[in-house]
């Protein structure tokens, strides 16, 4: 490919080099740069791109250091809209939390999700686009409006792989801002390794988040919420998130499976909402967890291929309202087996007001040797409370479980009909039954 304007001469450029501008991925060296009158192509895209070690942010320096530097490339960034490219090298980044990502500023980096890890030749650790993060007392990453963080890995080396008493409680890898507010802001193709609560995205109903995206974003936080978002009214989206204890088995070894068992033990959920309108979730996998999503009472959205493995309880879905307070949920699969108490394990547990459609919804029990299982649910569906709620099913399997029938009602008044299911004995599941 050529290029040719006024004010430079004609130049080939190499192809991967307009590939990843286009995308804004970011590569200023290669085959076909050539210099010109005008000074080289990187220098052309230093008005909008600069690479963190411009701004002094190096793998030789302390945390602290590369905290000062970091925020000063940020702050550089910021009144221009401008990217950060966090360079590769083969040693991570040490950086002190409390980073402020301030309005119109990407961080960038050059990884897609690294689900196994990347892997130095000879050290323990992982290397690219990577920060090493220590701080225990400070959030490492506070977003702002406008804000895009992509291609990143975070690794904590100093997290525990193998022993739950010393499981250390991090804060959140990224968090929103509770002052400036976050809207608008990109999360994706990011890895964490040792986090023990990813994205922190709870907020309160006099400062929102919106327009918040999740995507191709990997990790298993030992606190077991990977997302949390709370007050969120314009169209949140979870899309290709997979967390998994396996997620650093190139670096130091998956986790131990008493280190999974704790982490199950905290009964939280990986995906957590509440507050939101017309959440978007497509595409969720989680393992080793107590819960896999939690959809609060004051929510409603859409929730397609998803795989909720070795958890307790799968979906919980509430309703404070019959108005809006409806969920579609289809074509996924949940394994529900792991639990102190037999009776605590529910593929979906519905209860609250509203509406719930499950399409194509179907679980299924057993053992898993990376983790302590009952190897049976209670039952497929658990309806409580004492408000009326309607439930729609469609062509869902339901097998392993110990109870009588697959719905385990214990609320009056909700309306459930069930069409085309099958039960644990691969008979056609129809509810109401004549």
């Amino acid at each position: 490919m050529f290029i040719k304007d006024n004010t430079m001469s004609t130049r080939t450029i190499s192809p991967v080099f307009m590939l990843c501008v286009g995308l804004g991925v970011v590569f200023c060296s290669g085959p076909g740069i050539a210099e010109t009158g005008q000074g080289s192509v990187l220098k052309t895209l230093n008005n909008s791109l600069r690479s963190v070690r411009e701004f002094g942010v190096l793998p030789t320096n302390t945390a602290a250091v590369n905290k000062e530097n970091l925020q000063k490339a940020i702050d550089w960034a910021h009144r221009r809209g401008a990217a950060i490219y966090v360079e590769p090298t083969e040693d991570p980044y040490p950086v002190a939390g409390g980073i402020i990502l301030k309005a119109n500023v990407s961080l960038i980096g050059v990884h897609g999700p690294v689900g196994r890890g990347t892997r130095h030749p000879e050290k323990i650790q992982p290397v690219g686009s990577v920060f090493a993060i220590e701080d225990e007392k400070n959030v490492f990453i506070t977003v702002e409006n406008s804000t895009q963080i992509r291609g990143i890995q975070f690794w904590y080396p100093n997290q525990t792989v193998k022993n739950p008493e010393k499981i250390i409680e991090y804060p959140a890898t990224i968090q929103a801002s509770a002052t400036k507010g976050a809207q608008g802001v990109t999360l994706s193709c990011l890895t964490f390794y040792g986090e023990f609560l990813a994205m922190d995205f709870n907020a309160k109903a006099n400062r929102i988040v919106e327009q918040i995206l999740f995507e191709h974003c990997y990790g298993y936080p030992l606190s077991g919420e990977f997302i949390r978002i709370d007050y969120c009214y314009d169209i949140p989206r979870i899309l290709h998130c997979h967390v998994n204890p396996a997620n650093r088995r190139f670096i130091e070894g998956g986790y131990s499976r008493a280190v999974i068992d704790s982490v199950v033990a905290r009964k939280t959920f990986t995906y957590r909402i509440d507050h939101t309108d017309n959440a978007q979730c497509i595409d969720l996998f989680t393992f080793g967890v107590y819960g896999g999503i939690y959809l609060g009472p004051a929510t409603y959205g859409q929730l397609t291929n998803f795989n909720l493995d070795c958890v307790t309880v799968g979906i919980h879905k509430l309703g404070d309202s019959s108005f809006n307070r409806n969920w579609q949920i289809g074509q996924g699969s949940i394994i529900a087996n792991i639990a102190a108490d037999q009776q605590e394990i529910h593929p979906l547990i519905i209860e609250g007001r509203g509406h719930t459609s499950l399409i194509s919804v179907e679980s299924f029990s057993g053992h898993n040797g990376a983790l302590t299982t009952v190897g049976k649910s209670q039952d497929y569906l658990l309806v409580r409370g004492n408000e009326k709620l309607t439930i729609t099913m469609v062509g869902c399997r339901m097998r392993d479980y110990v109870s009588d029938k697959p719905i385990t009602l214990l609320n009056p008044k909700a309306v459930i009909q069930a069409i085309g299911c099958v039960d644990k004995h691969e008979n056609v599941f129809e509810y109401p039954t004549e």
